[in-house]
């Protein structure tokens, strides 16, 4: 039958195996993402394996002979007799499984057809990546690795293990791809196999485990490629379940994704039904899991629960709230409808979301109403935390109904109550402007309550869609009036808080801290890995050990290149004071200089150094805007002054004995020509250009005039250029005498090339200090533009690191320590 919508509606007479109508249940397939986010972590722990079989081959090496120790404890013929009997065993598993499965399935015998031809394809995959594994370490792979995964067979010195032990990666892909029900058995079979291999020394420890990883991800793979049956019932049998609760269903029919209105009999009312499934569980795993190492009120990601714990959170709050005295979604009945589905039946309200109502019905009497319902949970320590305009459903009759509890929490803590505060005044603001929102929860709530909520005014607190809103929102405002501009009208988070501080003038303003990690942490984090992985192997990888090299340094070369990297500090401080017309403590700007040493360690690229000088010229009694504008002069000429650097290095090193072998001309060129194309490209593109604009705007608005008032003083800015240029040949020395100390005779223009390309490219890096990025990129260059041999490039970066980087964070500390305590910082 159809109901008046046009919708297809599944009736009490259809039984359970009736196939339901399209857009009902899916009888098709679906990739689930547990299975894309297994893939990837399967790869991960295979590349993660091999490198550390290569890495750690003594300890490899150990676990394989003390494996063949207890192998030789076991008799030959026995232990052939188990290899053997152990191999049948696992080749039969597959068949057996299968028929076990079939003989004992009687009503969708198609669904196990499917899901025994996904193992079958999962089975032959997982042989495939197990031979092609074998093929690639017995012939391309280095010889430590493949030394690493195998041993000698017993009996027969010349031949060697396999590196992936026999079928153990296509059985147990075959199992975990056609969803074996049966653990016990097949585990019992894989495990006696494995062991038989050990005892029979045809297998290592290591040669399992890459049988095992290789087989669960390929199955997982296959799962993710083509797609699993699709698990959420079919409507008979949510209908069926119901009337197993008590309830009196009589039909079905799609309300939206996982949703379904169900009509009763006997006139009871319409019931909303909820389907949780574990594809929908798992959906949002990675996000939910980030955005909980992140924020210190975000919610227990539901994707790490279990369906039944879901299910029962979910009831838990709906409860409360029903307790509370709340209007919201009554709870009818809750259902398990197998391993993987389970059910939540609403009691049905008709009624309109908050979206969905005019500017003209947003009465105060339904503002009040809505604070007021927000106040019952408050009371009881019961936390929304998705307060968005789809959670306030309102009645005929105009009453306000708080729903989508899901993500609730009971006995919510302090902070997590007062963003929920934050997020319905911003809610209700975006429809009904900051004035109105405020004032209705001020009475709802007290005016206490609403400026303790004052300090969660921030984005990172609201939900995603309402940071869109609010972006929109910024976007849209109406155009200025042609005349005299302006002055900018403050954002719509301001507004609010300008709005409550008229309410309680003596409320906390400064912003919580609502960050446990933030993400260029995570980045710098990544950038030390990065840097030790390809730097630690370089110690090892070349005849001579950088370590070596350095502790070996010719005493007078680092006398000078210690001498060359403290000098920097004081031309840095040259080039900052040159580019200020105010006068300056030039020995506080000097040590402002060495703190910066120890600021970039904590921020990445130059962002530390940055902040820094503008605090130092905040105190010293310089307004905001010219301290700002100060510093982007400086910024803006010594980018200037490093492009024409490298232009003379790349002339001289045509000049210099032994340099024509860096042919970088063609390169500096084409670099050039790029950066046009790409200026141009951006230029005819109306949203690029608007981008541009928008990022230069500060330029000319700030920096130009400030450049323009220095040009009255040129003495000071002649000081100014000379800082900036000596800043760069005080570290070009220092770098050139750093390989001279370690042996090595690089042309001097060759080093300054490399200097200036490359702690460039690797200053944009967003690690402190450039960390794995500059050490990178001077390698790289090095490499490149000197005939320096890879041991000498090693120490040479590190000795420069050392110098640069390492040795002046304790002078910086003190220097930031002192300047704070003396008021300059």
């Amino acid at each position: 039958m159809a109901d008046v919508t046009g919708n297809a509606t599944i009736s009490t007479a259809g039984g359970t195996g009736d196939p339901p109508p399209p857009g009902i249940s899916g009888t098709g397939r679906i990739r689930q993402p547990a299975a894309l986010i297994r893939l990837l972590a399967g790869l991960a722990v295979i590349a993660l394996t091999l490198l550390g079989a290569d890495y750690a081959r003594a300890t490899t090496n150990g676990l394989a002979e003390d494996a063949a120790a207890l192998a030789a404890l076991v008799p030959h013929p026995l232990g052939g007799v188990a290899t053997g009997l152990s191999t049948a065993a696992l080749l039969l598993l597959p068949g057996f499984s299968g028929a076990c499965r079939l003989l004992g399935t009687a009503a969708d015998r198609r669904h196990v057809l499917q899901q025994l031809a996904d193992g079958v394809l999962a089975a032959v995959l997982a042989y495939g990546a197990s031979l092609a594994v074998d093929l690639w370490i017995d012939g391309r792979a280095p010889f430590s690795l493949a030394s690493a995964l195998t041993r000698p067979l017993p009996g027969d010195p010349l031949a060697r293990t396999e590196p992936v032990y026999g079928y153990l990666a296509p059985v147990l892909a075959f199992l975990i791809a056609s969803a074996a029900r049966e653990r016990r058995v097949p585990w019992a079979v894989l495990s006696l196999s494995a062991l038989a291999g050990l005892a029979g020394g045809t297998a290592t420890p290591t040669a399992l485990l890459l049988g095992l990883l290789i087989g669960w991800t390929a199955a997982h793979g296959t799962r993710w490629a083509v797609g699993t049956p699709d698990p959420r019932p079919r409507p008979g049998r949510l209908l069926q379940s119901l009337r197993e609760a008590g309830l009196r269903p009589a039909a079905a029919t799609p309300a939206g994704p996982d949703r379904y209105l169900v009509r009763q009999q006997d006139g009871r009312p319409e019931l909303d039904v909820q389907l949780l499934d574990r594809q929908a569980v798992t959906a949002a795993l990675v996000q939910r899991a980030w955005r909980r190492l992140r924020l210190r009120t975000a919610p227990h990601p539901r994707a790490l629960r279990s369906l039944r714990t879901g299910l029962e959170h979910e009831a838990l709050v709906s409860y409360a709230a029903v307790a509370a005295g709340v209007r919201t979604h009554r709870i009818a009945a809750t259902a398990e409808l197998g391993p993987d589905t389970a059910l939540v039946a609403y009691e049905r309200l008709p009624g309109r979301t908050l979206d969905e109502l005019g500017d003209e019905e947003l009465t105060d009497a339904l503002l009040a109403d809505a604070w007021g319902q927000l106040a019952l949970l408050q009371r009881r320590a019961i936390a929304h935390r998705a307060l968005v305009p789809s959670a306030l459903l309102v009645d005929a009759a105009g009453a306000v109904h708080l729903v989508n509890l899901a993500d609730g929490d009971i006995a919510a803590s302090e902070l997590v109550l007062r963003c929920d505060v934050a997020q319905l005044l911003t809610t209700l603001a975006l429809r009904t402007g900051a004035e109105r929102s405020v004032r209705a929860a001020v009475a709802a709530l007290g005016p206490d309550a609403v400026a303790a909520a004052l300090p969660l005014l921030q984005p990172i607190a609201l939900t995603r869609g309402t940071r869109l809103a609010l972006k929109r929102s910024g976007r849209t405002a109406p155009a200025a009036p042609p005349g005299p501009p302006a002055p900018p009208e403050p954002d719509l988070l301001e507004q609010i808080r300008t709005e409550i501080l008229h309410s309680r003038p003596q409320a906390p303003v400064r912003p919580v801290r609502l960050e446990r990690l933030r993400p260029r942490t995570v980045l710098a984090v990544g950038g030390g890995v990065v840097a030790g992985w390809l730097l630690i192997p370089q110690f090892f990888a070349t005849e001579r050990n950088p370590l070596t090299a350095v502790a070996d340094a010719d005493p007078f070369w680092l006398v000078l290149a210690l001498l060359a990297a403290a000098t920097s500090h004081v031309m840095g401080a040259m080039g900052f004071v040159g580019f200020v017309p105010e006068r300056l403590d030039f020995r506080n700007a000097v040590l402002a200089q060495v703190a910066g040493s120890f600021v970039k360690l904590v921020s990445p690229g130059g962002v530390g150094g940055v902040a820094l000088n503008t605090r130092f010229l905040q105190r010293a009694g310089i307004p905001t805007a010219q301290a700002l504008s100060s510093v982007g002069v400086g910024q803006l000429l010594g980018l200037v002054l490093h492009l024409l650097q490298v232009g003379a290095f790349v002339y001289l090193t045509g000049l210099e004995a032994g340099g024509s072998e860096l042919e970088i001309l063609p390169f500096v060129v084409g670099g050039i020509a790029v950066a046009g194309a790409v200026l141009a490209t951006v230029s005819a593109v109306p949203p690029a250009r608007r981008w541009l604009v928008a990022r230069l705007r500060p330029l000319t608005a700030e920096v130009l005039p400030r450049l323009v008032e220095l040009l009255r003083n040129p003495g000071r800015l002649a000081v100014g250029f000379t800082g900036q240029l000596l800043v760069s040949i005080t570290l070009i020395s220092c770098l050139y005498c750093c390989a001279r100390a370690v042996g090595s005779e690089p042309g001097f223009a060759a080093v300054g090339v490399v200097f200036l390309v490359g702690n460039a490219a690797g200053s944009a890096a967003p690690t402190p200090g450039g960390a794995g990025f500059v050490d990178g990129a001077l390698a790289a260059g090095l490499k490149w533009a000197t005939s320096m041999d890879d041991g000498g490039i090693a120490a040479t970066v590190t000795l420069f690191r050392l110098l640069t980087l390492l040795l002046p964070v304790l002078p910086g500390w003190a220097a930031f320590s002192w300047l704070q305590r003396r008021g300059a910082l």
